[in-house]
C-alpha cells in the first residue's frame, strides 16, 4: 500500500511539472509526454512486486534510456516554432537567445512601427549610452541590436525612460545577453497596460479566502499524519479523540518551515514591487501531510539583483528556521540500534552519515551516544526538520526555474546557468547511486528545461555580496545532500 501511494505521489508531481514546463512548447499531449516518463517506474515497480528482487543493471538502464529518447522524439515532433522560426526577414541574423515572456503569459502581437515611430525609437538610444545598428521585427516583439557604450545598468535606464517617454507603458523594454556576447534590447507588449485597476486586480490575484482554506486544510491532513508519526494508533484515537493532537508539533513545525520558505519569496517581491499570490499549501491526506506550498509572480522580473533576491530569500529563510527545529528535535529524539535497511528518510533508525549537516548537528547534540553502530529515533519536529533540510536542499539545486536555477542565473547570466544545470543535473544522478532516496527527484530533473526566465534588465551583473550570499547557499546544498566522507566520520566516531 505504501509503494502505491509514493508512485501515486510521484506520477502527480511528474504530471504537474511536465503540465507547467513543456504544455506550452509542444503540441504532443501531456498525457503521453507523462506516461513516457513515468515508464521505468512503472517496469521497475512490476519487476519488484512480482520478483520481490533487486533490480538486474540492464532492467535499471534500458527503461531509462528507452523512456528518455521516446520523450526527446515526441517532444520534438510536436514542438511549436518558435517567433524566430516565422520570421520573415533574411536568414543571415547573427544567433541570439530567444525572446521568452517576462509576464508568463501570452503576448500579443506586435505590429512593426510606422517611419516617424520608429524614428522615435531611434532618438531612445543615444549613441554614447548604446549605438543602435538594426532593428529586426519579431511577430511578438521589436529587437534592437548594437553596441554598449557604457555600463550596462546605466544603459538599461537610460534607454528605458527615454522609450517611456516616447512611448508611455505601450512596451516592456527587456535588456538580455546574446550568445556573441553582444546584449541587445527587446520591446514587448506590456500586457498589464491595458488593466483598468492595479489594486483590484492584485487583490484578485492574491485570493487570501482560498489561501486560508487551505491553510486550514494542511494544518488538519499534517496534524493526521503527524500523529501516526508520533504512534497514535486508530484504537486509541477513538478511544481518545484528543490523541490526535499529538500529530501538532509535526505539523507546526513542517508547515512553519514551508511557510517561512515561501514568504521569504513573497515578502521580498513585494519589496520589490513585484505582483504574487500569497503562498499556497497543498494539503495531501498521506505520505507528508501536504504536497507543499508555493506562490506565483505575475509581473516581470525588474533585474538581476531582485532575481537573486527573491530567489534566494526562501531558501535562506526556511533554512534559518529548520535549524533551532533540527537541534530541538534532535535533543529530543532516542538513540536505537543501526539496522540493516538503512536510509536517510527512516524517521525510526535514521542515519545521520547520508548527510554531512545532519551528521554534524546530531554529533553536536548528541555526543558520545551517537557511534557508527547507532541510529536515531526522531522525534516528530525531528522529522519535519529533517524534511525542512530536504525541502531546501531539492529548492537550491541550480537547475532552470528551481530557486537555485534562478540563483545561478542572477550570479553567472543565462548561458553559464545553463551549463552549470546541466552539469548539476548529472552530478546529482551519479550522487544517487550513493544515495537511493533521491534517484526518483535525479531523473524528474533530466526533464526540466534548463532555461530561465529572464529578468527585465538581465545583463547586469550582481555585487561581491550577493555573489558570496549565492557560493554560500550553493555550500549549503553540498553539505546537505553530500554523504559523510569515511575519513571524516571516523574522526567524528559516526
Amino acid at each position: 500500500m505504501t509503494s502505491f501511494l509514493l508512485i501515486l505521489l510521484l506520477g502527480l508531481l511528474t504530471y504537474l511539472m511536465v503540465q507547467r514546463s513543456v504544455a506550452d512548447m509542444t503540441r504532443t499531449p501531456v498525457w503521453l509526454l507523462w506516461l513516457v516518463l513515468m515508464m521505468p517506474v512503472l517496469v521497475w515497480s512490476f519487476w519488484t512486486a512480482k520478483h520481490g528482487s533487486k533490480l538486474p543493471p540492464i532492467l535499471v538502464l534500458a527503461p531509462l534510456l528507452v523512456s528518455s529518447v521516446t520523450y526527446w522524439v515526441l517532444f520534438q515532433w510536436g514542438r511549436k516554432p518558435t517567433p524566430t522560426s516565422n520570421q520573415q526577414t533574411a536568414p543571415s541574423k547573427p544567433q541570439s537567445k530567444s525572446v521568452t515572456n517576462p509576464t508568463a503569459e501570452l503576448l500579443p502581437s506586435v505590429r512593426p512601427l510606422e517611419a516617424e515611430e520608429e524614428k522615435q525609437l531611434r532618438n531612445c538610444f543615444p549613441w554614447s549610452v548604446y549605438y543602435l545598428q538594426k532593428i529586426e521585427y519579431l511577430p511578438q516583439a521589436v529587437i534592437c541590436r548594437g553596441q554598449l557604450k557604457t555600463t550596462s545598468s546605466d544603459a538599461y535606464q537610460r534607454i528605458k525612460e527615454n522609450i517611456e517617454g516616447q512611448f508611455g507603458d505601450r512596451f516592456l523594454l527587456i535588456f538580455q545577453e546574446g550568445f556573441n556576447d553582444k546584449p541587445f534590447f527587446v520591446l514587448v507588449p506590456n500586457s498589464q497596460a491595458t488593466k483598468e485597476s492595479t489594486r483590484r486586480s492584485q487583490e484578485k490575484l492574491t485570493r487570501p479566502g482560498l489561501a486560508f482554506a487551505l491553510l486550514v486544510a494542511t494544518l488538519v491532513t499534517t496534524t493526521l499524519v503527524g500523529a501516526r508519526i508520533a504512534g497514535v494508533e486508530q484504537a486509541m484515537v477513538k478511544a481518545n479523540p484528543q490523541a490526535i493532537l499529538q500529530g501538532l508539533p509535526y505539523a507546526l513545525g513542517l508547515m512553519g518551515i514551508l511557510g517561512v520558505h515561501e514568504l521569504g519569496h513573497y515578502l521580498t517581491a513585494r519589496f520589490y514591487k513585484i505582483r504574487s499570490t500569497l503562498p499556497y499549501f497543498i494539503p495531501m491526506p498521506f505520505f507528508l501531510g501536504t504536497f507543499g506550498a508555493f506562490i506565483q509572480m505575475r509581473s516581470p522580473i525588474p533585474n538581476r539583483k531582485s532575481l537573486f533576491d527573491v530567489s534566494i530569500a526562501g531558501p535562506i529563510a526556511g533554512f534559518l528556521f529548520t535549524l533551532p527545529l533540527l537541534f530541538w528535535g534532535l535533543a529530543n529524539s532516542e538513540i536505537v540500534p543501526l539496522p540493516e535497511q538503512r536510509g536517510f528518510l527512516n524517521p525510526n533508525a535514521l542515519d545521520p552519515k547520508y548527510s554531512f549537516l545532519l551528521a554534524l548537528a546530531a554529533k553536536l547534540v548528541l555526543g558520545n551516544e551517537l557511534t557508527s553502530q547507532s541510529a536515531i529515533d526522531l522525534h516528530p519536529v525531528g522529522v519535519a526538520a529533517c524534511l525542512g533540510l530536504l525541502v531546501t536542499a531539492l529548492n537550491l539545486i541550480p537547475v532552470g526555474q528551481l530557486d537555485g536555477g534562478h540563483v545561478v542565473h542572477a550570479m553567472f547570466g543565462q548561458k553559464t546557468a545553463i551549463v552549470i544545470g546541466q552539469i548539476s543535473r548529472l552530478l546529482l544522478l551519479l550522487l544517487s547511486i550513493r544515495q537511493p532516496g533521491i534517484f526518483l527527484w535525479a531523473i524528474i530533473l533530466l526533464f526540466i528545461p534548463l532555461m530561465d526566465e529572464p529578468a527585465l534588465n538581465d545583463v547586469t551583473e550582481l555585487d561581491n555580496k550577493r555573489d558570496t550570499l549565492g557560493l554560500i547557499a550553493m555550500a549549503i546544498l553540498i553539505a546537505i545532500v553530500l554523504p559523510v566522507p569515511q575519513a571524516i566520520a571516523r574522526f567524528l566516531q559516526l
